[in-house]
């Protein structure tokens, strides 16, 4: 550690490498600056993590059969991604809001969210999938680095109501090069908004590597905003919650926006569309399958003696329930009616929308007359 290491704040930084405190081969590396914000990570509490991680993977693995099986439309994976999603959703607060992209299922499962809710857009039943206000969880936000802005607003509001809420805006390591996601740093900067950005450097912007997008780490952006980054060893757990709760301090405290990057890679398809073969090589993913988060964990855990066989026996069993209930709530989902496609588009009536509407209604019309003529030809 050296002093380049630290921002004028003294906050650790360390721009051109991650913070780890548990290596892939899964041991316990001490921290004197992050240390602290895990102290109360027992061998009960890292057990726990690993269970939200197992859990979610294996709603990740099930909700992608689903989609081959042609019972989903679109399934974005997370496979990989399991610690940098878990470790920073445990660190939030219940009243904390969450402004996701459409690859946190592992934050939506820490939020309460339900497997039918999980589901439901993906299936093209609903136009979101909850209530944001059942789970302080905004729906998925497609389009990309727009949630930075929405985190962004929320943050400066509730700064201004004097409450202690903090925010946290998810995105991926492509989104750094929207504008949205830039013009979100400066205000979220300029007045000091309680906002963690959460950028998930997962080395791929679909087939577009995370080169290509900057020249140096992700982490660095932050200082031409006036803000601390910490780049984080995004398949360490333990690591990931201690930069997030640092993070949230400072959001607490009122010294504003800490930009977060968690180095993590993604190892299944961009979305279930999606070809990974066609721009990475198996070399690569044999790397980073190496560095798996939850398998360091449970290394780690039998090294203190954890009894890790039945962790594991327990936490596939609860896996197991996890996806059947998934898979059952693809039977409970109803088709909408094509109709209110128009519902909540504009806050008021408007003779723009009626006229569509209208239109509309007169070409479903058409496949009624056409089967209702198809069955007198037939009885003639």
């Amino acid at each position: 550690m050296t002093p380049s290491d630290r921002d004028a704040t003294g906050l650790l930084t360390r721009p051109d490498h991650f913070v780890q405190l548990v290596t892939p081969a899964g041991e316990r590396r001490t921290d004197a600056e992050f240390d602290p914000w895990v102290a109360d990570v027992d061998t009960a509490a890292l057990g726990r993590l690993y269970r939200d991680m197992a859990i979610v993977r294996r709603i990740d693995t099930e909700a992608t059969a689903l989609q081959r099986q042609g019972e989903l439309g679109l399934w974005p994976p997370l496979m990989g991604q399991e610690a940098a999603q878990i470790g920073s959703a445990r660190g939030l607060r219940d009243d904390d809001f969450v402004f996701s992209s459409y690859r946190e299922h592992a934050v939506a499962w820490c939020r309460g969210v339900s497997a039918a809710d999980l589901l439901r857009v993906w299936r093209g039943s609903a136009a979101s999938g909850w209530n944001p206000y059942d789970h302080n969880m905004a729906v998925p936000q497609i389009i990309i680095g727009a949630q930075a802005l929405h985190a962004t607003g929320y943050a400066m509001g509730a700064a201004w109501e004097g409450t202690d809420t903090a925010t946290i805006a998810y995105f991926g390591d492509g989104a750094t090069s929207e504008g949205d996601v830039n013009e979100a740093f400066i205000f979220a900067a300029s007045f000091d908004a309680p906002v963690v950005f959460f950028c998930q450097n997962n080395q791929w912007a679909i087939s577009e590597p995370v080169g290509l997008q900057s020249k140096q780490p992700l982490a660095r952006r932050a200082d031409g905003f006036g803000m601390p980054g910490i780049r984080v060893d995004g398949n360490d757990v333990l690591a990931v919650l201690a930069a997030t709760r640092i993070a949230l301090d400072r959001a607490r405290r009122g010294e504003g926006p800490t930009l977060i990057e968690a180095v993590t890679y993604r190892l299944g398809p961009h979305t279930t569309a999606d070809d990974p073969k066609r721009y990475r090589t198996e070399e690569e993913l044999a790397e980073w399958g190496a560095r798996d988060p939850l398998a360091r964990v449970l290394t780690l855990l039998a090294s203190t003696g954890f009894d890790t066989e039945a962790l594991e026996r327990e936490v596939a069993e609860e896996a197991g329930r996890v996806a059947a209930e998934l898979r059952a709530a693809i039977t409970t989902i109803p088709d909408p009616d094509a109709m209110t496609v128009f519902d909540h588009v504009y806050a008021e009536p408007n003779t723009h929308l009626a006229r569509q509407r209208d239109h509309y209604a007169r070409y479903l019309a058409m496949f009624d007359e056409g089967a209702a003529a198809s069955g007198e030809g037939a009885a003639r």
